[in-house]
This record gives C-alpha cells, sequence and structure tokens, in this order.
C-alpha cells in the first residue's frame, strides 16, 4: 500500500527525480542519506503530535457516549466527536505516509567543490553550496538524537552565520543555512567539508585577499618594464640637471 501512496505522491506532487551531483570532479562526489535512527526519530515526534491530537477527541468520544448511556440522550449525540476522531485518525495515519516518504527523499551530496542539500515532499528545498561561500561548520544534537546517535550538521554560508535558530525537525531551512539533518557521521562529514575546503583554498581557488599579489600576466610584466624605463630615464635626467656639464 504504501508503494502505491508513494507513486501517487510522486506523480500528483511532481517530486523530481534523484538530484544531479553539484559542481566538482564525478570522482570526488560522496553522497550522504540520513540514517536509520533518524526514521525512528521521526516517528517518535509523529507519535508524540499525533497522540497530543488524537487524546482530546478520544477523550470527548467517550465523554459523549457516556453522557448518552447515563440519561435519554440518544447515542448518536457521539457522532460529532466520533467523527472528528475518526478523521484524525485517518490525517494522523497520511502524515505517517508523508513523514517516510520525506524521509526517503532527503539527500546531501559533496564534492570537492561544493555541496547539495534536497529535502522536503510537498515543497521541496534544493540548496547548492559553493565552499567559496563557507563561513562555518558545527553539529547540534538533543537527548532524544544523543539517544539514538545521530545529529544535524548545519553549514553556515555568507551572509548566514546566526541566521537559523535549533536544528530540530521541521526547522525551516533558510536561504544561507543548509542542513544535514540525521546523519549518523556528522562529525566525518564535517572533517570531509573541512579538508576539502582547504584543499580549494591551497589550490588558489579561495579569497583573492589571502594570497599576496604577483605579477601573473604577460601584459603586467611588460608595464612593469615600462615604468622601471621611465624610472631609469627621469633618474637621468635629474642627474643631468643636477650636474650640469
Amino acid at each position: 500500500m504504501y508503494s502505491a501512496f508513494r507513486t501517487a505522491c510522486e506523480r500528483v506532487l511532481r517530486i523530481p527525480a534523484d538530484p544531479e551531483p553539484p559542481p566538482g570532479d564525478e570522482a570526488s562526489t560522496k553522497i550522504y542519506r540520513a540514517a536509520d535512527n533518524y526514521y525512528k526519530y521521526l516517528l517518535v515526534v509523529w507519535a508524540i503530535s499525533s497522540f497530543a491530537t488524537i487524546l482530546p477527541t478520544l477523550i470527548a468520544t467517550i465523554a459523549c457516549l457516556a453522557a448518552a448511556a447515563a440519561s435519554d440522550l440518544s447515542p448518536w449525540f457521539a457522532l460529532i466527536p466520533a467523527f472528528f476522531l475518526v478523521l484524525m485518525i485517518i490525517v494522523s495515519v497520511i502524515h505517517l505516509a508523508i513523514v517516510r516518504l520525506n524521509y526517503e527523499k532527503r539527500w546531501y551530496i559533496v564534492t570537492d567543490r561544493s555541496l547539495r542539500v534536497r529535502e522536503g515532499v510537498v515543497g521541496v528545498q534544493e540548496m547548492t553550496v559553493t565552499f567559496a561561500n563557507i563561513q562555518n561548520i558545527s553539529i547540534s544534537q538533543g537527548p532524544l538524537q544523543r539517544l539514538l546517535g545521530i545529529a544535524n550538521l548545519r553549514v553556515d554560508t555568507a551572509g548566514g552565520a546566526g541566521a537559523a535558530g535549533d536544528s530540530h525537525h521541521g526547522a525551516a531551512q533558510t536561504a544561507h543555512v543548509a542542513w544535514f539533518r540525521g546523519v549518523d557521521n556528522a562529525p566525518q562529514v564535517r572533517e570531509l567539508i573541512q579538508s576539502r575546503l582547504r584543499q580549494w583554498k591551497d589550490a588558489g581557488l579561495g579569497d583573492h585577499d589571502d594570497h599576496s599579489p604577483e605579477i601573473s600576466a604577460p601584459g603586467d610584466a611588460a608595464m612593469l618594464a615600462a615604468l622601471r624605463d621611465v624610472r631609469a630615464a627621469a633618474t637621468a635626467l635629474r642627474e643631468a640637471v643636477a650636474h650640469p656639464a
């Protein structure tokens, strides 16, 4: 049944196919997915939210049935809360299927030049970050995440440091923050990104301010030679004026 639901969602919601790797060497491409325990984490969040919404309606339905049994009220009196109870259960089951699909459609891709993150089902979010824009990489864990051995890796880009709040499920991905949610190897992914960022900068592809100015173009060398000739001519002229023959 879930396979049919997934196929229908992919068709109706027009969920894109698997993402293409971001710019970079194809041989360097690393693909990461959310850990199995992340799905368990999502199940716990789903169970808590479903329980919080269904329990009040369930109590109201039982109370209406008890009131109808203790008086001359018709049992039909409990139909209204019972209808909402059934509706909430159906919505909760659909939500569970979407949670599963959301987990499956989560991608994290890293190359030697950039990274790409895709998440979401109803609203698909895809973000590509080049190493030139990365400002900070951090890891966060809640108590339940620590228990399950998973963490969220946050990548701040230029202009985005401190822009987002917590990393819990459902937090919006801003235009300047990319999340690797629910990974069980966050330190290794962070080290990979940091090492490739260092390689990228060491290769001379980083900020120009990090390097001392050098003459690199033939035109620059010719201009420098011409300026030296002008300086030599000016020095000779000054000497001639100061010590006339």
